[in-house]
């Protein structure tokens, strides 16, 4: 332990961002040992995919971000930001509509590029906690355990998104890839917001809410509309054991 506490925060950081993206690829890679699944199985990791999405949205990022301190009222910045995530992810929806008729490869791409959004602003609040420790040196054991936390809530994330990539159509190999990749890019975040604390203070709330509000309208606009259609048991309880699970442990371990 003396030895990590004498890192710089940005080494501190790498170190945390390498644990909680490799426990993504973890609970990807379990996407090559599974074998075809039934519907009902299907319906509810897609289900369980969309209550880790809402439960994330609010416990991972918009709780915190109301934390943060901002030009504007706290409730107004988070508001703008999950307005304009919204509108984004819309846009994006309109785009990859005129692109491509295939419903499947658009509902994808949505729910990857969702995934990925959110596993920025994510990395950048745990480099944030290092940066900000780096003055107290009592506080990186607090920091530490809110990069666990993540590491942990990102293994069943990786199942969640690597599985019904699958039942859409990916091959296991694309569907891993796909899967770990949106957990790769918490590694140069988190660097990234141990590097500019000094500045990214006032653009976190902007980010985690932005986040938030593009997570919520992918999981609203794809993912619940299409596991309802198919077993309405089976998707009500995989959208409510996959929130479970993420407020258990954004709670417990943040």
């Amino acid at each position: 332990m003396q030895w990590f506490l004498s890192l710089a925060p940005w080494l501190q950081a790498l170190l945390c961002s390498l644990m909680m993206y490799l426990a993504t690829a973890l609970g990807a890679s379990l996407v090559f040992f599974s074998e075809k699944f039934r519907d009902g199985a299907l319906t509810a990791l897609t289900g369980g995919a969309a209550g880790i999405m809402l439960a994330a949205s609010f416990f991972s990022l918009i709780q915190p971000a109301l934390g943060y301190p901002s030009a504007l009222p706290s409730a107004v910045t988070v508001t703008l930001g999950f307005l304009l995530g919204g509108a984004f992810m819309w846009g994006t929806d309109v785009v990859f509509s005129r692109r491509t008729a295939d419903t499947r490869r658009r509902r994808n791409r949505l729910l990857f590029l969702a995934v990925t959004m959110h596993n920025i602003p994510e990395g950048m609040a745990v480099g944030v906690a290092f940066a900000a420790a780096a003055g107290a040196p009592e506080t990186v054991p607090a920091a530490l355990l809110f990069a666990v936390g993540i590491a942990v809530q990102n293994f069943p994330e990786g199942s969640c998104v690597a599985f019904p990539l699958r039942a859409q159509g990916m091959s296991r190999g694309r569907s891993f890839f796909l899967s770990q990749s949106s957990g790769a890019v918490e590694v140069p975040a988190c660097v990234l917001g141990a590097l500019a604390a000094t500045f990214i203070g006032g653009l976190l709330p902007w980010a985690l809410s932005f986040c938030a509000g593009a997570m919520v309208a992918v999981v609203c606009a794809e993912l619940l509309p299409e596991c309802f259609q198919k077993k309405r048991g089976a998707a009500l309880l995989g959208v409510i054991f996959g929130f479970c699970i993420m407020m258990l442990l954004d709670v417990a371990l943040s």
